[in-house]
């Protein structure tokens, strides 16, 4: 989601925020504008509702069960009694301003990317528990540079409803991470540095018929399936020039990413017809397909002279009719449909009284 889709997307949370003197100055307005009785600011014209979830820490990637009846996420609230991004459990219907979720991961190393297998009992995700059950270190800048930690630790787990792992999908050396299933329930989509560098690859359900997708050089990740799996949407970072390419390899030799230019590219199941979708400059990223397959919702920073805020942003497949949807001055980001189009769960700083937390919203969708 996917900015990253998971450890990686939740630091993103944290490094794409911008200095804090720019987090104090937006939080005034931001305040003003949801003053009125409503989560909704008034430009946000395909929110019919809007409901928030969590009410604390880092909340993000909240990915739907195939039958809509419950959700997975991942969240380092503290409160949760966890000291780095845990996968919790929730009924579509909760709210957790005065209770705590489930959690379904194993509560040691750190977690990522977790996503419902199609029998509505299981759930995958990227753990880094078998090589050390502490929280990783996060580095969020080098040379006073935004970057992403890449860990060789992660890999894809299977796990049941009560958090007990049931299978293993990878064991190469390398990250592996950023998993996502197909609607068609065939096949799953994840990001690896096996061939040395960030690719996509797709498996079976059960880790076999391993194929890579991408191969050109730069992150490749965050993707996932169109509503009929025939294409896949993702976020890549191309580095062109020769001081770019020579940046992106030191610090991918490092474990490290720099996510401040991503743009959208799209392609077919198998890697084939691969075309870039969008070229706005800045950070574009954790597209997620609208369920008729014809739009994109993705999360950027392109308006932004600074850094932020983030909004979400609709596009055609071809490129054209890029509009708007959210209208904070903060941060919105990882938009992640129902399977039957009514609901969009996304995550915001709204609401947060001017602090850190980012949280999940649930919004009930209108064309």
């Amino acid at each position: 989601m996917r900015y990253f889709l998971s450890l990686l997307l939740l630091s993103a949370l944290i490094s794409c925020k911008g200095p804090e003197n720019n987090k104090e100055q937006n939080s005034e307005t931001e305040v003003v504008a949801l003053s009125q009785d409503t989560l909704i600011y008034p430009e946000e014209t395909h929110f019919k509702s809007l409901r928030q979830i969590t009410f604390g820490g880092d909340n993000a990637e909240a990915y739907w069960s195939f039958d809509d009846k419950q959700l997975v996420f991942q969240s380092n609230f503290k409160d949760w009694g966890v000291g780095c991004d845990q996968i919790f459990l929730m009924n579509v219907d909760d709210n957790f301003k005065d209770s705590q979720p489930p959690m379904i991961s194993t509560g040691k190393g750190r977690t990522t990317c977790s996503y419902f297998m199609p029998d509505n009992e299981h759930f995958l995700y990227a753990s880094t528990h078998l090589v050390d059950d502490n929280c990783p270190e996060v580095p969020l800048r080098k040379s006073g540079r935004y970057v992403w930690p890449v860990y060789d630790s992660f890999d894809i787990f299977v796990a049941d409803l009560e958090g007990n792992i049931t299978a293993q999908l990878t064991d190469l050396p390398g990250y592996d991470a950023e998993a996502t299933v197909s609607p068609k329930g065939d096949k799953i989509v994840f990001t690896s540095t096996r061939s040395g560098d960030l690719e996509l690859y797709t498996m079976d359900l059960d880790g076999s018929n391993v194929m890579q997708i991408t191969n050109e050089l730069g992150y490749d990740g965050g993707a996932f399936f169109s509503p009929d799996g025939s294409k896949i949407i993702f976020r890549a970072s191309r580095p062109k020039t020769e001081e770019a390419i020579k940046k992106y390899k030191e610090l991918l030799s490092e474990g490290l990413v720099e996510p401040t230019e991503m743009e959208l590219f799209i392609c077919n199941a198998d890697g084939s017809d691969l075309r870039q979708l969008t070229n706005l400059g800045n950070a574009n990223w954790c597209p997620f397909f609208l369920p008729n397959g014809e739009k994109v919702l993705f999360s950027s920073n392109f308006e932004a002279e600074r850094g932020f805020p983030f909004n979400l942003y609709m596009i055609d497949l071809d490129g054209k009719n890029l509009q708007r949807i959210t209208h904070g001055e903060t941060f919105d980001a990882f938009p992640v449909f129902s399977n039957d189009g009514k609901y969009l769960m996304f995550s915001s700083n709204r609401n947060n009284g001017g602090g850190h937390d980012t949280n999940l919203f649930l919004a009930e969708w209108q064309d």
